[in-house]
C-alpha cells in the first residue's frame, strides 16, 4: 500500500490534463493525415535531442498522424570526408560532390545517419523503415551543374513505395540520395526533397526542423520573427532576397509544396523541447506557418482521415441531437 502524501507530495497537478484538452481539437483535426518532416540541424547531431524529437514523432504516430521523415547529414558527411582526407568544398552553399565523395555520402547517409534515426524510432516498436531515395527510384534527379559534380536537381518523385509503407502503418525515413537519370547516384538537398515528396504524395503538411526559431524578415532583428505568412508573401521574399541564404532552400520547398496543394508548411526550431508538438497541436505554435492563402490561416478544412471522420460524425450527431431536443423543448 502507498499513501498519496508519498506518491503525490505536491498534490495533484491539472496542468497535464489542461494541455491534453487544448491539444484535443488539433489531434482530431490531424488524425489520419500525412505530415512530411524534414529533420536536420543540431537536433540531429545531439543524441538526446534526437531521441526527444523521435519520441515526439512516435507520439504523433500514436494519435493517428502518418509521419514521413526526410533527412540529410551535412555535418556527418563533412566529418567523414575530413577523416579520409577528401577535400571539402562548397560553391554557392552547395557541396561539391566528386564520384569518390558520392560513394562516401551514400555510406554516411544510409549506413550511419539513417540507421541512427530508425534505431531511435524503433525503441518504441518496429515501425520505422530506412529508405534511400534511390530505392525503387523514390527520388530521381539530373545533374544540377558540372561545377558541383554529383549534386542533383530533382526531376520526379515516385510515390508507390512511400504510399505502401504509409498504408502499412510504417514510418518511412528517407535519406536524400537520388537515383540519377544517367543511372548513377546524386546528392540532393534534403530541404528540396521534403518539399517535393510532400507535393508528390499529397501530404497535409510539411515541417522543416532547423536550428533557428523560424523565418525572420531581418535575421539580425529577433523581433521580426514571422508567425504566419502566405504563399504570395513567401514568393515575394525569395524574389527580393528578403531572406537569409540558408533559409532559401526551405522557403523554396515550402512554395513547391503549397503550390501542389499541401495545406500548410512550417519552419521551426528542432532544438526547442517538443517544438513539433507545440507547432502542430496548439493554437499558437512556436515557429513560422505558411499558408496558400489568407483563408487557409483559419482552422484546417483538409479532408479528414477515417478515424478523424468518425470523430467528426460523432460531433455532428451530438449537435443534431441537441438541436432536435431544443426544438422539441420549444
Amino acid at each position: 500500500m502507498k499513501y498519496a502524501k508519498d506518491t503525490r507530495p505536491k498534490g495533484v497537478s491539472h496542468k497535464a490534463a489542461e494541455v491534453l484538452v487544448e491539444a484535443l481539437p488539433w489531434i482530431k483535426n490531424i488524425t489520419g493525415k500525412t505530415v512530411v518532416i524534414k529533420y536536420g540541424g543540431s537536433a540531429m547531431v545531439d543524441a538526446q535531442l534526437r531521441a526527444d524529437v523521435m519520441n515526439d514523432i512516435v507520439l504523433l504516430k500514436i494519435v493517428g498522424v502518418n509521419p514521413v521523415i526526410v533527412h540529410g547529414g551535412g555535418k556527418a558527411i563533412t566529418e567523414a570526408m575530413e577523416f579520409v582526407n577528401l577535400p571539402v568544398e562548397f560553391k554557392d552553399g552547395q557541396r561539391v560532390t566528386t564520384p569518390e565523395a558520392m560513394d562516401l555520402v551514400r555510406t554516411v547517409l544510409m549506413g550511419k545517419v539513417n540507421q541512427e534515426l530508425v534505431e531511435a524510432l524503433n525503441e518504441h516498436g518496429n515501425f520505422a523503415v530506412g529508405v534511400s531515395g534511390a530505392d525503387a527510384g523514390v527520388i530521381v534527379a539530373e545533374q544540377a551543374s558540372l561545377d558541383l559534380g554529383r549534386v542533383g536537381r530533382i526531376t520526379r518523385i515516385n510515390r508507390p513505395l512511400l504510399d505502401d509503407l504509409v498504408n502499412a502503418d510504417y514510418i518511412p525515413v528517407v535519406a536524400s540520395v537520388a537515383l540519377g537519370e544517367d543511372g548513377g547516384f546524386y546528392n540532393v538537398n534534403a530541404d528540396m526533397v521534403a518539399g517535393h515528396i510532400a507535393a508528390a504524395i499529397g501530404a497535409h503538411k510539411v515541417v522543416f526542423l532547423t536550428d533557428v526559431d523560424g523565418l525572420y524578415e531581418n535575421f539580425e532583428d529577433k523581433s521580426t520573427l514571422i508567425s504566419n505568412l502566405t504563399l504570395f508573401e513567401a514568393q515575394y521574399m525569395i524574389e527580393n532576397n528578403v531572406v537569409s541564404t540558408g533559409m532559401i532552400p526551405k522557403l523554396k520547398s515550402c512554395v513547391t509544396a503549397l503550390d501542389a496543394g499541401v495545406f500548410r508548411a512550417h519552419i521551426l526550431n528542432g532544438t526547442t523541447p517538443h517544438s513539433l508538438l507545440l507547432e502542430l497541436l496548439t493554437s499558437t505554435g512556436v515557429g513560422t506557418t505558411m499558408h496558400s492563402t489568407e483563408e487557409a490561416c483559419k482552422f484546417d478544412s483538409h479532408p479528414l482521415g477515417n478515424f478523424a471522420s468518425k470523430l467528426l460524425e460523432n460531433r455532428e450527431q451530438a449537435a443534431a441531437q441537441a438541436a432536435a431536443a431544443e426544438r422539441f423543448a420549444g
